[in-house]
C-alpha cells in the first residue's frame, strides 16, 4: 500500500468518524429535548374528579406506597371551623378512591391529605388560590352551578389595569370587568365596586368568586343590567396581588400593614377617579353600588357612610363590623359612626343589603348591627343563609345582590 492510499483511507475514516460523532450528538440532543418536553406529552388516564350520572362525584389518586389518604371538601360536615375529612379506600393496584354523596349543583373545592401531607388533586388541572392555599375545584351543573360556568353567552372582558393612587404614593393594580358589547358601543354603564376579604387581593373575586362568569350569565338571562364591576386590592400596602407586582413572587400573607386601619377607606376616591376618568360610566349616586365580603363588608360599611352621598346600593356580605378602639382613635373614618349613619339615612339610598350565614362566626356582630339600624329606623334588606364564612355563601350573595342593582 503506497502513501497516497494510506492518506486516502485515513481521510475517509476521519470523515465517517465526524459524521458518527455528529449523529451521536444530535441523537443525545433529541433525547434531551424529548425529556425536557415530557410534561407536554405525559398524560394520565386517571379521571378525577369524575361526575357520575346520579350527581355523585368519584375521586381517584394513584399512590401505591401511601398508608392513609383523606379528602377535605366543601360538601363535608363542619367540625368547629374545619371540614371533617373523609377517607379514600385503597385498591389492589394502589389506586385510592372516594365517591361523594349526591351533591347539589354548585362549585366545590377540595384537597387531599396523603400520610398527613396536604396536596391538590394531580389529575385535576383546575385550581383556586385563597390567600396562600391552593385548592382543586369542580362544578356540578344542572342548577345553580351553571351560573358559575362559562356558557355559550356573550362574554364581557376582564382587564388588570394599573391606576395612580396618590393617597398611597404608588401605582396599583386593579381588576375590572366590562360587560359584553362595551368595546363596540358608546353607552355609559353603572358601576359596582366589589371588595374582597382579609388576605385577598384584586384577583380574589375573579377567581374564587367567579365574578365574570356570574355577570355574563345574569346579563345574558336579563336578570341583571349590564354593569362594570371594579375589584380593587383592599391591602393598601400592596401594589398588586402576590406575583403580580414589583415585589416578585412573595408568599401571600393573611395580615398586611394598614389592614382595616382606615387607610383604604380614606384613599378609595383614587379608585373612583381612575374608573370615572378612563371608563364610560354613569358617574352619579344612582348608578354606583359598593359591596364586599368580610373585611370588604367592613370597608363597604365605612366607605358608604364616610362618603354618605356617593352610593345608592350598599351590600354587606358576612361583614366584619367590629372595630378596635385604638383604630377608632387614630382615624376619622371610624369615628362618629351613629352620626354618619344618620347622615347616610338622611341622604337616602335605594338598597342597603345585609347577608350572613347562620353558622358564621360573625353572626352575632351582624345581629348587633341590625339592632342598631332597627333602633335608628334605618331600612335594610336582610338575607340569612345556611353555612358559615365561606365562598360558597359569597358567590350566592353576589348572585342575589347583582340582580337587585340599578333597576
Amino acid at each position: 500500500m503506497n502513501l497516497i492510499k494510506i492518506v486516502y483511507i485515513y481521510c475517509i475514516n476521519i470523515f465517517y468518524m465526524k459524521k458518527y460523532l455528529l449523529f451521536t450528538a444530535l441523537f443525545i440532543l433529541t433525547i434531551e429535548a424529548s425529556w425536557s418536553q415530557q410534561n407536554i406529552f405525559r398524560t394520565s388516564n386517571i379521571i378525577s374528579p369524575e361526575m357520575n350520572a346520579n350527581h355523585t362525584v368519584t375521586f381517584r389518586l394513584l399512590a401505591p406506597e401511601a398508608k392513609t389518604i383523606t379528602i377535605t371538601g366543601d360538601w363535608l360536615p363542619m367540625q368547629g371551623y374545619m371540614r371533617t375529612p373523609a377517607p379514600l379506600v385503597k385498591g389492589d393496584s394502589g389506586m385510592w378512591t372516594y365517591t361523594s354523596p349526591v351533591l347539589p349543583s354548585d362549585l366545590y373545592s377540595y384537597t387531599f391529605s396523603v400520610d398527613g401531607v396536604r396536596c391538590i388533586d394531580p389529575n385535576n388541572a383546575y385550581v383556586l388560590r385563597d390567600v396562600a392555599n391552593i385548592f382543586s375545584f369542580f362544578i356540578v351543573g344542572g342548577g345553580k352551578g351553571n351560573d358559575f360556568m362559562v356558557n355559550e353567552v356573550p362574554h364581557g372582558t376582564v382587564s388588570h389595569p394599573w391606576y395612580p393612587s396618590p393617597g398611597n404614593k404608588m401605582t396599583r393594580r386593579i381588576t375590572i370587568y366590562t360587560p359584553p358589547g362595551y368595546e363596540n358601543s358608546n353607552e355609559k354603564y353603572p358601576v359596582l365596586y366589589l371588595l374582597h376579604g382579609i388576605g385577598g387581593d384584586e384577583d380574589a373575586w375573579g377567581g374564587l368568586g367567579r365574578t365574570a362568569e356570574i355577570m355574563d350569565n345574569l346579563i345574558a338571562q336579563k336578570k341583571a343590567v349590564p354593569m362594570i364591576v371594579v375589584m380593587p386590592n383592599g391591602n393598601v400596602s400592596q401594589e398588586a396581588a402576590p406575583g403580580e407586582g414589583s415585589e416578585g413572587m412573595v408568599k401571600p400573607s393573611f395580615m398586611l400593614p394598614h389592614t382595616m386601619d382606615g387607610k383604604f377607606e380614606e384613599t378609595f376616591p383614587d379608585i373612583m377617579k381612575f374608573v370615572e376618568s378612563n371608563y364610560r360610566v354613569k358617574a352619579n349616586k344612582e348608578n354606583r353600588a359598593i359591596a364586599g365580603l368580610s373585611m370588604g363588608g367592613f370597608h363597604t360599611a365605612f366607605i358608604s357612610r364616610y362618603y354618605p352621598n356617593t352610593f345608592d346600593y350598599i351590600g354587606l356580605f358576612s361583614p366584619a363590623l367590629n372595630v378596635k378602639s385604638e383604630q377608632a382613635a387614630v382615624t376619622p373614618v371610624y369615628q362618629d359612626i351613629d352620626q354618619k349613619l344618620q347622615q347616610q339615612m338622611h341622604n337616602g339610598y335605594k338598597l342597603y343589603w345585609i347577608a350572613i350565614g347562620k353558622d358564621d362566626f360573625l353572626y352575632k356582630n351582624v345581629e348587633e348591627y341590625r339592632k342598631k339600624l332597627d333602633g335608628m329606623g334605618m331600612k335594610y334588606e336582610y338575607m340569612e343563609s345556611s353555612g358559615g364564612h365561606t365562598w360558597t355563601n359569597w358567590r350566592d350573595y353576589l348572585l342575589v345582590f347583582a340582580q337587585k342593582l340599578f333597576k
